[in-house]
This record gives C-alpha cells, structure tokens and sequence, in this order.
C-alpha cells in the first residue's frame, strides 16, 4: 500500500500486528493509577469504540495492558509504519490544498526528530500531546484527505468529531483542547480525565500543529536572554547563564546562549534527552562530574568563551556547588516543565531518574513531597547567588508557582508583588515585545524545499529592512534584533524537522512579509508557505503568571481576549483555530489560543491574511492599552492612524495623588 493509500484507510479494516514497545524511543513516564475499578472499565469501553466489535476480544486485553502499565491507553499496535516527518504538500492525498497542509504540519509535530515522546503522541512539555491514541491520528490523517473546501474538522482534544458543511472562508480545522468546566481543571482532573480518554493536554503549539521544534523557543529565549543581560548592563561576552532543561522546549537554551555569546550552563536529568540535543550540536559540551564543570566554567568565564554546557544531572546541584565554589551566576532561570510537577515535569535532588520514575508511578504522595522539598532547596540556593547580584527571572514554567506552594522562600514583602522575582514577561518580554505588537511570527515552506526557506528568510529580512526605515524609535531595537536573527538564522542551523522560521514582528511586520510571501508564490518563485505563531505571544493568551503578567490592572486572572482571539482568527481568514486549557504553566492555569493560515498566491489569501493578522495582533495591544500599558497605548493609537476602521476605548489616566 502506498503513502497516500495508508493515510486514506484511516483506521485498517484488518488489524495491523502488534507492536513491541521500542526502547530506542524516549517514553512518556507512567502516569499515576487514579481510576476506579469502574471507570478502568469506562475507559476500555471508550478505547474500544473507535474498532469494530470482532475486534474487541482481541484489543481488549492489550489496551488493559496498557492502562496498567502506562496508565494511558495510547493504541501502540495501531502507530503507522511510515517514517514520520513533514513530507512536500504534494505528497499528501486530498482535495483541499489548505487539509494537505494540516497534514504536513501534524507530521512534523510528530517527527522523531521534534516530538518529545512520539509513540506516546506528546510533542514537548512531557504531557503535551497532539493526540491522545493512535486511533485519533489516523481518522484525523483519513478524514483531511477526504475534506472539501466546503468542510469543517471539529476536533475535540484529540478526537476527530467529523467533518461539517461549512465555506470556502470557514476554518478547515477547529481544534479544542482540555477546554474543562472550571471546576474540573485541577492537576488531577486531567490525570484522570485524560486516562478515561476523554481530553488532553495540548500544550500549545504541540495539540495546535504548530510546534517547528526548538526553534521556536530559540527565538525567543535568545530575545529574552539578549535583554536580560542589557537590563542588567552587562555585555553577554563572558556572563554566565545557569539554567535547567533540555526536553522539548527547554532544549533551545544553550542554542539561544550561543547566539547571544554568552556562557550557558544547562542541567538535564534525562541522559536520553541530554544526547539528542549534543548529536543535533544545540549544546557544545557534556558534564556528568559537577566539580569538573565548575572548573569548566571558570575557565570559560576567564577566557570569555561563547560555549554551552550540558550538566548530565540535577540543577539544584550546580546552583548549591556554584554557591560554594564562589562562581558568579549573570543570569538565571529554570525551564523544567514545572507546570506538570508531579508527572515528570520536574525531577526531585538526590535520586536517579529512574527512581524518580519509579516513585512517580508507584509513590505519588511521597514523590510529591521529595518534588517540593527539592523546589525549597533551589531556591535556598538560588537566593545566595542574588544577594550576590545574579538576576533571577521566572521563565514561565511556573517555577516561581510551584515553589511557593512548596513553601519555598520566594514570596516578596513589597506590597502589590507577590514574588521575590519577576516573571520574565513582566520585565523584558511584556513591556519591551508584546505591548507594542511584536510576537513569535512563524512560517512552514510546504515545499520542503530548503532553498524555499532561504528565499523566504531573504524576503523577510528586505521587508523589515524596509520597515525599519521608517519605523519610530520605540520599536528601533526590536527591529533591528529581528533583522541580526534573520540573517543569521542559516548559518544557526535552526531547522528541526521542517523547513521553518520565526521572527518577532508587529502587525505591520507580519502583514507586509506575509503579503510578499503570497506575491512570490503568485509568481511561481516558491512554494505554498503555512503561517503561524507561537501561543505565547501578544493576544493569544491569557496567562497570569506569564503572558499576561505584565497586566496590573486586575484583569491578567480574566481569559476574554484568548477567547475573542481564537474566534476572532476564525471568522477573518484562519485556515485552522486552537484554543487550549493549560499551556507552558500548567492545567487550570491559562487559556490560549492559536492559529494556521495557508497562504497559496490567490487573492483570496492576500484577502484573509491582511484582516487576520491585523486583528490577531491589535486585539491584544488593545486589551493591554486599556490596562494602561504605555507601549501598548502608543501602540494602538499607531495602529488607530495606520487603519481608519479601528477604533479602541483608551483609558484616562488617574492621578496618584488623587487616589
């Protein structure tokens, strides 16, 4: 059978053999036994319905296999055969070019190159998953190539519901992701409601098909790591920057401190992980011993080197011996996936890590407590190196959350600041980037062509170039990082999986180069090109202790402007729409939004993608100009004189003396 035949059987009408599990693969921990013996039987009941009854017998002990022994039912027999990466549009089946592009965009989420634990179907952040079996991947693969410029996916975190009448202007794709009633959106919840297989935890960009692999985060941590070390007036040539992580996401630390110039230190527990971003050459060295690698980083400070170090071990290790050691630490930070800590989000001090996995599984409680006992010690540690002038920001991952429920010694005795450290939203990326419009602006050259991806890059970097010219000064050093990234971005070596970019840009930014991009494609001198953004970015989501943290007016703990951003997206143009509970800071915690547009040269793109991005964008800046953000004040009225027909409620400032 070939490729296009495979995608358009969906589920086989014959069962495929079983599948040995491949220790080869990175797995997805064990999640914790939390079922009733009666809802075990519910979820076997739910798994079961995808297949037709002669089957049962046979799968019926298998998937109750694997609900013991992963606590999950994932369908392993039915993972597809085929390598799975993003292929060329054209070598996908269907009638709608705009669904061949969502199927290139769900394989490369899934590409063993760019998922986390691709035979669990969870692309980064241990949980965040694309689908939750085997059996939602390929009815959604069979259904995208059956569907029509007339029809409408709806997707309902993971499963495909089906295919709606709907228009050529409509989405393609409507895709939800853990959208609980409030009530039920403790960490539990999803644990249990994710084992009966009836939601998931999308992440971000993992459950929307839009994750380019670290990159993306590349991008942004060097943004953040750049004006970290201008914030604390220090040139990145010799500082030191300690972080942990190298999953997923956290992956693109060392990477993003090789382009800033600085000294990276980044600490892993999961030696599988650690190997893969060494071999993909995103960190230079690996550490096992943490007294060598503090001999290392004296050395590398010295000389100051431009050099990333992976410790094979447990950040709270490098931040107590570097204490004692007397190592200055510049910048510091954490990006373990503390938004899901007690599921292998993060990894407690003092035990290996596959007997933190044991415990996981087996001890919840008591890893529980070793977690936040671990949580205390780091910041014991981390606020030694501050009394000595470290800057310490919270990266989004909840860290600063989690430690405080833990007890930890981070909370602030200033009044109207709840934390001992900022947010790095509050403090670089809030008011520097997102009240003045710029985000994670991100495209896929569908070709697969890498020349394709090098004419893009050249275009982007003549429209800002452009822009630049004339762009006023409170946005003159955003342009400029954006201008130094895109021309730098091949040399990088960024591309994981396919051929794709990011950049920060306003609405302006995003709307002229998406509009040259289409004008090329017109004139046949590239291929068709997938646009996108990361959720993280200045209207898609509403996060209190990220995204939205830089808001004081009360309304960062509201979700309105994801909500109005994602049906915004929908009715102005998007070739597909997400909006997700839970994100990079965990279940319960956020709601957000995101979004995909196929642009193919035709009118009717250019149409779409000037009244998309446009809202996409001012959305935010306008909610953040009504929490009276003075960037973002500035930037709507901008906005407002560019577009007669945008017009926004500004806020009237009131005198502090007054109150």
């Amino acid at each position: 059978m070939t490729f296009k035949e495979t995608i358009q059987q969906g589920i086989p009408d014959q069962l495929p053999k079983a599948k040995a599990y491949d220790m080869e693969r990175n797995h997805a921990p064990k999640r914790k036994e939390i079922l009733s013996s009666e809802e075990k039987k519910l979820a076997l009941r739910n798994a079961l319905r995808y297949f037709d009854k002669k089957y049962h017998t046979t799968l019926l002990p298998e998937f109750k296999a694997e609900l013991e022994k992963y606590g999950r039912i994932y369908m392993y027999r039915f993972r597809p055969d085929y390598t799975m990466y993003a292929r060329p549009i054209d070598e996908y089946p269907g009638k709608s070019q705009q669904a061949k592009a969502i199927m290139l965009m769900i394989q490369n989420n899934l590409d063993y190159a760019v998922a986390q634990h691709p035979h669990e179907l969870i692309t980064y952040g241990g949980n965040g998953a694309v689908f939750q079996n085997w059996a939602q991947y390929l009815l959604t693969m069979q259904y995208l190539s059956q569907m029509t410029d007339e029809q409408t996916l709806a997707m309902y975190s993971g499963h495909p519901m089906g295919l709606f009448p709907s228009h050529k202007d409509a989405p393609r794709v409507v895709v939800t992701n853990g959208m609980m009633i409030p009530n039920y959106s403790k960490q539990d919840d999803w644990e249990k409601f994710n084992a009966l297989g009836v939601t998931q935890y999308g992440q971000m960009t993992a459950g929307s098909f839009m994750y380019i692999g670290p990159q993306g985060i590349v991008h942004g941590t060097t943004i953040t790591v750049l004006n970290g070390f201008r914030k604390i007036k220090k040139q990145p040539q010799g500082g030191l920057f300690v972080t942990s992580g190298l999953g997923g996401m956290s992956g693109a630390q060392p990477k993003a401190g090789n382009i800033s110039g600085c000294i990276t230190v980044c600490a892993e527990v999961n030696k599988k992980a650690t190997q893969t971003r060494h071999e993909q050459g995103w960190v230079d060295e690996v550490i096992s011993d943490v007294t060598e690698l503090a001999n290392r980083v004296k050395k590398a400070i010295s000389e100051k080197e431009t050099i990333s170090i992976a410790y094979d071990g447990n950040v709270v290790d490098v931040w107590e011996h570097f204490a004692e050691a007397n190592i200055k630490i510049d910048l510091g930070s954490d990006q373990t996936s503390l938004h899901n800590p007690w599921a292998g989000g993060y990894y407690p001090v003092g035990m290996s890590y596959e007997e933190a996995n044991d415990m996981m599984a087996n001890n919840p409680e008591i890893f529980k407590n070793k977690v936040q006992e671990s949580l205390r010690r780091q910041a014991v540690a981390i606020n030694k190196h501050t009394e000595k002038g470290t800057y310490f920001f919270d990266y989004g991952n909840a860290f600063l959350l989690e430690a405080s429920r833990a007890g930890a010694d981070i909370l602030s005795e200033e009044p109207n600041k709840e934390f001992r450290y900022p947010s790095y939203v509050q403090d670089i990326m809030g008011p520097m980037c997102f009240d003045y419009g710029f985000g994670p602006f991100r495209w896929v050259c569908a070709s697969g062509k890498p020349e394709d991806l090098q004419k893009t890059d050249n275009i982007a970097s003549e429209v800002l170039q452009e822009l630049m010219n004339d762009s006023p000064k409170e946005i003159q050093q955003q342009m400029q990082d954006n201008i130094n990234w895109i021309e730098g971005a091949q040399e990088n070596k960024l591309v994981v999986g396919s051929q794709a970019r990011i950049l920060y840009a306003d609405a302006n930014g995003r709307t002229q180069i998406a509009a040259a991009f289409n004008k090329a494609i017109k004139e046949g001198k590239i291929g068709p090109v997938v646009l996108g953004r990361d959720h993280h970015d200045v209207s898609g989501t509403d996060s209190p202790y990220r995204e939205t943290s830089n808001i004081y007016d009360g309304s960062r703990f509201t979700a309105d402007m994801a909500i109005q951003n994602v049906i915004g997206d929908s009715f102005r143009g998007a070739t597909w729409v997400s909006i997700h509970n839970g994100g990079g800071v965990g279940w319960g915690e956020v709601i957000n939004g995101g979004f995909g547009m196929v642009l193919d040269g035709t009118i009717d793109a250019q149409r779409r993608l000037e009244n998309m991005l446009f809202w996409d964008v001012n959305n935010g800046i306008a909610r953040r100009s009504w929490a009276r953000n003075d960037g973002a004040v500035f930037a709507i009225k901008r906005a407002m004189e560019n577009n007669p027909n945008l017009q926004v409620t500004l806020p009237n400032f009131v005198d502090d003396d007054l109150l």
